[in-house]
């Protein structure tokens, strides 16, 4: 089992999630693709004081990019869609190629094998009502759950009515899919075969072995270096799924095992992964980024305790409300919490550096900043 060392494992994880590269005065639908492909999700998070989740890993890797680009990708019409909304890491935005792949996951849903009590009932004993909710919405068309008499149910996921559970199962089973989303930001659910291109639908569904070890293979590709709780985590696989597939990988050569620099767990290293002599990156990284949502991960490669505290109230926040780490080449140097004043037109930054940054890195960042708020359309940038 050959050792690397820890600079040398950032670099390789880096240039896996596409920091480092050159970036291009013009963001087009290729560059955009080529980096889905590469990620193979964008988490979804309804929060929106700076800018919805999923738009922010793209704008962190490939700069300023028209966000329309992304909407049409995820819902627009059958010859725009390149991605489909469902569960993988949390809510995600995935690649229409991926569909097949999680045929398994939706069909354990519908046998009433996945997903919290309160879904599960409606695989079972409450089936009639969510065929009913299905049936309304074959013959009407795309609907919201605030479309449906107390649907909708009072605010939080945990809140949620009878009827919003309905749908999530419906969701959830592959009954249905996101058909699009409201202003609000509320999902409009559709029949899937109404949604997902046709030949997407015909692409033959993988057994459930083969389907995780694609997952997992896919994983590794995108995360370049990752110890097996981190390679099952990014689609979200119970431990004893990821297991056969990773020993399934490592004997197809696909994965290597690896030893890194002071990590207690072995690693594997994914054939494909590059390990360049330098990276040179500068970029705001959301909380729900691939690099960073793992929080053990991203401490033992570059020595930062993060985490969001959107959840904690506010006189126990230590460094704000939505906090982005600053990543400054091979370092994240910086946490910065932003909002986006959107009626006063100013990208309003709090910046707190860590005790190493280098003396360049106030410089670093107020360019970063700058091109952040011309991204969002804000007119300046306000340090508080």
């Amino acid at each position: 089992m050959p050792d690397i060392s820890l600079a040398q494992a950032r670099r390789i994880v880096l240039a896996a999630q596409g920091f480092g590269a050159r970036r291009d005065s013009s963001v087009g639908r290729g560059q955009l693709g080529r980096l889905i492909d590469r990620l193979n999700l964008h988490q979804i998070d309804s929060v929106n004081v700076l800018a919805r989740a999923h738009y922010l890993p793209a704008f962190s890797r490939l700069g300023c990019y028209d966000r329309e680009l992304l909407d049409k990708a995820a819902w627009g019409g059958k010859r725009d869609r390149r991605l489909f909304e469902y569960w993988a890491h949390e809510a995600s935005l995935l690649p229409l190629e991926l569909f097949p792949l999680m045929r398994w996951r939706m069909a354990r849903a519908d046998r009433g094998e996945a997903g919290y009590g309160a879904l599960r009932r409606f695989a079972t004993e409450q089936r009639p009502q969510a065929e009913a909710i299905l049936a309304r919405i074959a013959a009407e068309g795309p609907l919201a759950a605030s479309d449906f008499p107390h649907g909708k149910g009072r605010s939080g996921w945990w809140e949620w009515g009878d009827t919003k559970r309905a749908l999530e199962w419906l969701f959830y089973a592959g009954h249905l899919t996101t058909a699009t989303r409201r202003r609000s930001f509320e999902r409009v659910y559709d029949l899937t075969d109404r949604v997902i291109p046709a030949a997407v639908l015909a692409l033959p569904a993988p057994d459930e072995r083969d389907a995780r070890r694609e997952l997992i293979g896919r994983a590794a590709r995108a995360l370049g270096l990752a110890t097996a709780a981190e390679l099952r985590d990014y689609f979200r696989l119970k431990p004893v799924e990821k297991d056969e597939a990773i020993a399934d990988l490592v004997d197809a050569g696909v994965l290597r095992p690896v030893r890194v620099e002071g990590w207690s767990q072995p690693a594997f290293l994914h054939r494909d992964a590059r390990s360049p002599r330098r990276i040179a990156a500068s970029a705001l990284l959301a909380p729900f980024d691939p690099l960073i949502w793992h929080r053990d991960r991203t401490e033992r490669l570059f020595g930062l305790r993060y985490r969001i505290e959107i959840y904690t109230p506010a006189a126990s926040r230590v460094h704000g409300y939505y906090v982005l780490p600053f990543l400054m080449d091979e370092r994240l140097v910086a946490r910065v919490d932003l909002k986006a004043d959107r009626q006063g037109g100013a990208l309003l930054a709090r910046a707190h550096f860590e005790a190493d940054a280098p003396p360049d890195s106030g410089d670093r960042l107020t360019v970063a900043l700058d091109e952040m708020a011309s991204w969002l359309q804000l007119d300046r940038v306000t340090l508080r």
